[in-house]
């Protein structure tokens, strides 16, 4: 079976594209909420199916939530929503790589969350291997500008939501006791989507209801980020499963340095001399995280 690795790789490439979808749809066609509902709308219907398919192929039995389940879950599928909103908001403030970049303060806040609400803690040689990496995504993101207030404000929040929502979710996959790892983490996911779409969907009905005749419309390319979105989401939540949130998300910085290569592959943005050696740094960090644990 793919490893904590393995998944979160997986999951870092899928999510760098689906943000590319949804900085997309955000400049041609839909509104911060309607592009962040997008990847929940086609993504839920998705995950249903493969968990469905799973669990009919392998004989199993639908894992039972407990209450415990329900209190990671709906938090973290909250924190979800709002942090994604952040990240898109973000995008049209500074390039795609520096967006990226910023929302990367997670990595930090994970572990302080992860250690509050489930007692995880980091060894010494993790942490010293995520400050490494901390400083790569800081000389990453050191070009002029890149620190304007409101993108800071944009950035902290969606690392601090995107902190909260990996924790909650990690607590309600361990909650489900000793079912596979791909039924958890699978079943976490049906629901997050699920919960998702709907409180995301009555609130643009309410706000904007508009956007949801636009996000329908715009299902030909809407439809990727549903994709990319499930493909990025079950490797998160396998990695989740298996291995301490901070662990996963320090791993993740690897994000950047697909986000950099997407922004000069697909846009047109250069490598700078900074972001090289920004991006030897993370590759260091990487190599160190994954030999300490």
């Amino acid at each position: 079976m793919i490893g904590w690795v393995g998944a979160t790789l997986v999951a870092s490439v899928a999510q760098t594209f689906r943000f590319l979808v949804q900085r997309h749809l955000k400049r041609t066609s839909l509104s911060t909420a309607g592009a962040t509902f997008s990847r929940f709308l086609f993504s839920a219907p998705l995950v249903a199916a493969l968990l469905a398919a799973y669990l009919w192929a392998g004989g199993l039995s639908l894992p039972t939530p407990n209450g415990a389940f329900w209190r990671f879950v709906l938090p973290g599928g909250l924190s979800q929503i709002l942090a994604t909103a952040c990240v898109i908001t973000l995008f049209g403030l500074r390039n795609f790589a520096v967006g990226i970049t910023l929302m990367k303060t997670e990595v930090i806040l994970t572990g302080a969350v992860g250690f509050v609400l489930l007692g995880e803690a980091v060894t010494l040689s993790a942490a010293l291997a995520i400050a490494v990496g901390v400083i790569a995504v800081i000389v990453l993101s050191g070009g002029a500008g890149a620190w304007d207030g409101r993108a800071v404000a944009l950035g902290l929040g969606s690392g601090a939501l995107f902190a909260v929502s990996a924790v909650c979710y990690r607590g309600a996959a361990l909650s489900l006791g000793d079912a596979p790892v791909l039924a958890r983490s699978m079943a976490t996911l049906a629901v997050a989507t699920t919960w998702q779409s709907l409180i995301l969907g009555a609130w643009i009905a309410w706000a904007e209801p508009g956007q949801l005749r636009a996000v329908v419309q715009a299902w030909r390319i809407a439809v990727l980020a549903g994709v990319f979105s499930m493909i990025g989401s079950l490797g998160w939540f396998t990695a989740f499963a298996l291995q301490n949130a901070a662990y996963v998300k320090a791993l993740g910085q690897v994000e950047v340095v697909f986000s950099i290569l997407a922004s000069t592959l697909f846009l047109g943005e250069r490598i700078s001399r900074r972001e090289g050696v920004g991006i030897a740094l993370l590759g260091v960090s990487i190599a160190a995280l994954i030999l300490s644990v």
